[in-house]
Formats: C-alpha cells, structure tokens, sequence
C-alpha cells in the first residue's frame, strides 16, 4: 500500500515539474474561488437561535444541510468549475500513469486503485463538512471521464502525446472534452470550409491587387 501511494505521489510531482504553469493557476483559481465567496452572516445568525450547542447531532444536521455554506455568485461559480476542471484532470492523469506503470510489476495495483475510487465515492464526515462549508467537490465521475480520456489519447497517440497536452493551459481538455472522454483529440476544429477559405484568399488577393494598382496609378512617374 505504501509503494502505492509513494508512485501517485511521484507522478504528482513529475507532473507539476512538467507542467510549470499548473501551480499558479491551482493557486488563481483557489484566490478567485475565494474572492468571489459570499457569506450572508445574518442568516446564519437567524438560524444559530434556533440551536442547541449542546445537541451535536442538531450541529452536525445544520452543518449537512448547507447551514454555513457560502452564495454562489457568478465569479465563484467560474472559478470553482476551473479549479473542479483542473483538479480532475490532475487525478486522472496521475490514475491513468499509475495504472500504466504498474500493470505488470504490481499485481495488487488494481484492487488498491479501486479501493481509492470506492473512497472517493464514500466519503467521510471531514470532507462532507468541508464539501457544505466551501462548496467545492470532486466528482468521482469526472475522475473516472479523466482517466479515461488521458488513457485513450495514449492508445491512439502514444504517452509522449499524453504528456504533452500539459505543456500548455490552452492545450488542456475542457469540460465538454470530459463529456466525450474518448472522443478528445479525434475531431477536427471547426473553422470555414476548403470553398470557403479559397473564395476568401481569392478576395483578399483581389484587394491587394487593387490597391496596388491604385496607388501606380496616382504615381506615374515613380519609377522614372
């Protein structure tokens, strides 16, 4: 189990060390999540009246039911999608790396990573609270989307092809990538058609020849 965990901890650190951009926008997207947090105190006052601080199971009842959790403004939503975004692909891409490097070296590699997604799936009161408090999540589904994606692009493209999508924020899949996991990498961008592009270089070229043939025109002589 630990040699488990030690491997998930490397690939998170090759892939920070790879991807240099990645800890500043972890780090934006956490100080824009806060930024954009709302507390309305008083209704959290209105609503402490009416508790027992002696009576945990009320408190802990309160805490479940969104008590404390902040309002959600357009900001924080942004943000908090991106940061959701960012963290499941880092998590899938560390499963899917993990998985690769110990299919055949580690034959308990498979139970261990379905027990850490079973984890993710039961999670505990700690990250239920923190779940109410903040409002953020990580979807075990969106883990699995990630996974998924980063494990068909190796197959179609190789690992180096993989890896390479960090390079670059704008490389990076996007949430409707993660809706279509297999699919990412496979569909051409959308742009003009081919009859399209030529009917507008065709025109672009027509109006260089014409300004160029204006401007000989009022100057005759330039040449002599």
């Amino acid at each position: 189990v630990l040699l488990y965990v030690m491997l998930r901890e490397s690939a998170h650190l090759r892939l920070f060390a790879h991807a240099t951009w990645l800890r500043a926008a972890l780090i934006n997207a956490i100080e824009e999540f806060g930024r954009g947090m709302r507390v309305n105190v008083e209704s959290i006052e209105d609503r402490m009246q009416g508790l027992d601080p002696s009576n945990p199971e009320a408190l802990q009842a309160a805490l479940s039911g969104g008590m404390f959790e902040p309002e959600t403004t357009p900001e924080m939503q942004r943000a908090k999608d991106r940061l959701e975004l960012l963290l499941a692909l880092i998590e899938g891409w560390v499963d899917e790396v993990v998985s690769q490097a110990t299919a055949e070296t580690m034959p308990a590699a498979r139970g261990l990573a379905e027990t850490m997604r079973r984890r993710r799936v039961t999670k505990g009161p700690a990250e239920d609270a923190f779940s109410s408090l903040v409002g953020l999540e990580l979807r075990p589904r969106r883990l699995r989307d990630a996974a998924a994606l980063w494990g068909a692009l190796r197959d179609r493209e190789g690992a180096s092809a993989r890896d390479a999508i960090w390079g670059h924020p704008d490389l990076t899949p996007t949430s409707a990538d993660l809706d279509d996991p297999l699919g990412f990498g496979t569909k051409e961008p959308e742009g003009m058609s081919d009859a399209a592009f030529d009917f507008a270089l065709e025109q672009l070229l027509a109006e260089d020849s014409g300004i160029q043939n204006s401007d000989e025109e009022s100057n005759p002589g330039s040449d002599s």
